[in-house]
């Protein structure tokens, strides 16, 4: 089960990566009341029927994770958002992509913690492929914009561990403002 709200970007981005997406953008932002959040990407999508099943927790394709007879991620995001009085969308087509979005009522008792945002970013950036990501983060007057390949020109290939130091200390730095 996902714990903080970051816990469901990840699992959300990562599949995208996974779905030979070539672009996947992230829009993370955040005030004193509200998190939005959307995810979207380029890649496989899924049919209309795919996307029906979605949501259903006993559902999966059984093509990413072999032998796995339950898909939880969208299910226990859409209700936690449901739980929260937030919102929650998904869009796909085939061949052409998928769209999630999603919101959360901070004030709301029922909540999920924000959890580590640079964590976060760090994990989605790092995730392997050859897509491009680019992410756009708003917190309050703070905003930022990142992309892959910036990032890899500037740093270096993200699998070695000076560059994933650097990556680090460069996005808390941001979260400063």
């Amino acid at each position: 089960m996902h714990y903080a709200i970051v816990d469901f970007v990840t699992d959300i981005a990562q599949n995208a990566c996974e779905s030979g997406a070539s672009r996947v953008g992230i829009v993370f932002s955040e005030d004193d009341d509200r998190v939005d959040v959307a995810v979207e990407d380029d890649g496989k999508g899924m049919d209309a029927g795919q996307l029906a099943r979605a949501l259903d927790p006993f559902y999966t394709d059984g093509e990413k994770h072999p032998g796995r007879k339950v898909g939880l991620g969208l299910p226990f995001l859409k209700q936690a958002a449901d739980q929260d009085g937030g919102r929650f969308s998904i869009r796909s087509e085939l061949g052409r992509g998928t769209a999630v979005e999603f919101g959360f009522d901070k004030r709301n008792v029922d909540c999920p913690p924000v959890g580590d945002v640079p964590g976060m970013l760090l994990s989605a950036l790092c995730m392997p492929g050859g897509h491009e990501m680019t992410i756009a983060r708003r917190r309050g007057s703070l905003s930022y914009e990142l992309r892959k390949s910036e990032l890899i020109e500037a740093l270096g290939n993200l699998e070695e561990v000076s560059s994933l130091a650097l990556l680090k200390q460069f996005l808390r730095s941001q979260e400063e403002g």
